[in-house]
């Protein structure tokens, strides 16, 4: 089941992959570029781009995702609702 998460804060996903030795793909980072100061768009940018890959992933045949929320399920529940799923099962709200 793929994991998805959100990418608000660009800085603090860029660091974490660095600690996990993986690379952030170029296009992600062209998106984010300049938007350090306007949280706002980035999240509107984070919900985008969350439910464009839900929807490549389904069309791949993928039916089932974990969000990773960090506290933040609005954006979960906004996504979801985008995608058709008015009632997300929720599998651990901690």
């Amino acid at each position: 089941m793929p994991g998805i998460l959100p990418v608000s804060n660009f800085k603090q996903v860029k660091h974490f992959a660095k600690m996990c030795g993986t690379k952030i793909p170029q296009w992600m980072e062209d998106l984010f570029n300049g938007l350090d100061d306007r949280q706002e768009t980035r999240q509107i940018i984070a919900g985008v781009v969350a439910v464009e890959m839900c929807r490549i992933l389904h069309n791949g045949g993928v039916d089932d995702f974990h969000f990773y929320t960090l506290n933040r399920s609005e954006m979960t529940t906004a996504i979801c609702h985008i995608l058709g799923v008015t009632e997300p099962v929720l599998l651990n709200q901690n």
